[in-house]
């Protein structure tokens, strides 16, 4: 009498094969942590690099977070979220320039209250020239990808000698609200109050756009839409009004992170969201299209890289994301964590 062949160990490596495969994207956070850890020897400069590094990323996270929804849901190749990252920074130091007293305020809330007043003005000011981005220039070239570049490149050049126009061709620069001046010791590093609220920002972001996506109709409806938008029409969503929302939202979103980066970088430029889209597209693709969390992955990882290179041999820099995201890309050429889409 002949017994079935066991295949249970086969099933047991395969499983563990797979789920080594999917926790890789998350452990490359902290190898890469406790490699520059290794390179840079001295504890308080690694923790202080650490931390640029997070609030690097999460900002970059912040200015890439909505335009990997656009770039998965909508299809688009939109360049002109650059101009979004610009024209939110002179909006919202615009609004800190006029609110000094409160700035220059040695009181926590009311110098958090103008930076919560800054945002809130140049998500509104963003999102509202994100609709007519949409209606104008990206809405006649959906499904064209190359015209997609031309336009919003084109796009991106107007709006720049637009901001030339309003707020003139000079840098603006600014300082910090009081409070968040300086930085405090933590075991012997030098860790600045800025770039810790920026980090505290950054997970709060995350953690509510996934649960607005994991949650929430709205969410699901955008989750499905990313996967299979014809599902979604056939079910009498009217994918159209959730692709305009999600373009909105992502704009102001580049708003957002065009407060928090000339905060970071006190000073702002007409072309400083132009210099961003590097680093954004970067995180973006390697990412996955369409993936929130691996942008928010992606965005450490840049963030953390570009830090702790420019420390150990500045020359590298410029050069280390490239090469991350070549790396990343031939270990898994559709990004960490793509959004498979039915075909």
């Amino acid at each position: 009498m002949t017994t079935a062949p066991d295949h249970t160990p086969t099933f047991a490596a395969e499983t563990l094969a797979e789920r080594l495969a999917r926790l890789a994207p998350y452990l490359l956070i902290p190898a890469l942590v406790l490699i520059g850890f290794i390179a840079i020897g001295a504890p308080s400069s690694w923790l202080t690099l650490t931390v640029s590094g997070l609030a690097m990323g999460m900002m970059i996270f912040i200015m890439a977070s909505g335009l990997t929804l656009v770039f998965g849901l909508m299809d688009v190749i939109n360049f002109g979220h650059g101009a979004f990252i610009s024209v939110g920074a002179f909006v919202g130091v615009s609004v800190l320039l006029a609110m000094g007293d409160w700035t220059g305020a040695s009181s926590l809330l009311l110098n958090v209250s103008a930076v919560f007043l800054a945002v809130m003005a140049a998500m509104a000011v963003t999102g509202f020239m994100g609709w007519g981005f949409e209606r104008i220039i990206v809405r006649p070239v959906y499904g064209a990808h190359l015209k997609q570049i031309l336009v919003t490149v084109g796009g991106l050049v107007v709006i720049e000698q637009l901001i030339h126009v309003v707020w003139g061709p000079d840098e603006i620069y600014l300082t910090r609200p009081e409070t968040l001046k300086g930085a405090f010791t933590f075991a012997g590093a030098a860790v600045e109050k800025y770039r810790l609220l920026a980090v505290v920002l950054g997970i709060a972001l995350f953690l509510v756009m996934r649960l607005v996506l994991k949650r929430t109709k709205i969410g699901l409806i955008v989750r499905a839409g990313v996967e299979n938008g014809e599902m979604v029409q056939a079910l009498g969503y009217r994918l159209r009004v959730v692709f305009i929302g999600v373009f909105v939202a992502g704009s102001a979103l580049a708003g957002l992170g065009g407060v928090m980066w000339g905060l970071y970088q006190e000073v702002i430029t007409a072309g400083m969201g132009e210099e961003m889209m590097i680093l954004v597209f970067i995180v973006v693709i390697i990412g996955g299209l369409g993936s929130v969390e691996g942008a928010f992955l992606g965005a450490l990882l840049v963030g953390l890289l570009q830090n702790y290179v420019a420390f150990l041999e500045p020359k590298l820099a410029l050069v280390s994301n490239i090469g991350l995201m070549t790396a990343i890309l031939m270990w898994r050429p559709q990004g960490m964590l793509p959004i498979v889409k039915a075909k």
